[in-house]
């Protein structure tokens, strides 16, 4: 398959919780803003092969995803944010038949717009949902999620694999019969956060061949809100309660489910 290629765990305290900067074992992720500020995540659901995190989000902030490899292998990422491809701009199922950005072993990319040609991008900014990328298309149903699945290579022969490695393959099963805590508090769409599709940049990438196994070794999703929504649900400590609108990433277990037959 053809795709493109792109180019310790910190602590703090925000809002009287702890919260981490950098989510992942197989892979880690983090989010950065253009004025250096890295998103706090704050967990709610952690397992080998999969991990849930709410992050702040500031209106107008352009922001980059970035992504480290922790594997002596390539892995294939398929990032989608606000549920589209970031490469294709189609709706994402996270699947390894979509397009995907590759890393080489031990490496980190960081991914920063929508990719609108070989060495192009449009920025990726933190704004309402009437503004998103995502609404363009009519597609609420996964707004203000980033998703990052890793994807190994296929091999023909297994070189020695990393203790973390190992033991994913062996709870993936486990992580996804494990039912997510949904919010029982709903809220209206316009409330919620998205991201924009922002100015343009130059971005070179190139084609390789990869063939990324059936199975992915992680999958890493993060619920961007405002500051009131992350209150209201009362993952940070303001005191308010809200709401929540069902998210079909998001609430789905972290698995999207299989688009309809036709």
């Amino acid at each position: 398959m053809k795709t493109l290629l792109a180019v310790c765990v910190v602590l703090l305290v925000w809002g009287g919780c702890a919260a981490a900067t950098v989510v992942g074992n197989t892979i880690e992720v983090s989010i950065a803003a253009d004025n250096g500020r890295v998103l706090p995540l704050y967990p709610i659901k952690s397992h080998e092969a999969l991990k849930m995190v709410y992050a702040e989000a500031v209106k107008g902030d352009h922001y980059r995803i970035i992504v480290r490899n922790k594997l002596n292998r390539r892995v294939g990422v398929v990032v989608a944010v606000d549920g589209r491809n970031i490469i294709s701009g189609h709706k994402s199922w996270l699947k390894n038949n979509e397009r995907m950005y590759i890393l080489e072993p031990y490496a980190t990319n960081e991914y920063s717009g929508w990719r609108t040609s070989q060495d192009k991008i449009n920025r990726f900014y933190f704004t309402n949902v009437h503004d998103s990328y995502a609404a363009a298309f009519g597609d609420e149903s996964a707004m203000g999620v980033i998703a990052v699945v890793a994807y190994p290579e296929i091999q023909s022969y297994e070189p020695p694999m990393d203790h973390s490695y190992l033991e994913s393959r062996k709870r993936e099963g486990a992580a996804a019969k494990d039912k997510a805590a949904s919010p029982s508090v709903q809220s209206k769409a316009s409330e919620s956060a998205g991201t924009g599709y922002g100015q343009e940049e130059y971005s070179p990438s190139y084609r390789v061949s990869f063939d990324p196994e059936n199975m992915a070794v992680e999958s890493i999703l993060i619920k961007y809100e405002w500051r009131k929504t992350l209150c209201d649900l009362k993952i940070i400590n303001c005191g308010r309660t809200s709401g929540y609108s069902h998210n079909r990433i998001w609430d789905n277990d972290g698995y999207a489910p299989p688009p309809c037959r036709r």
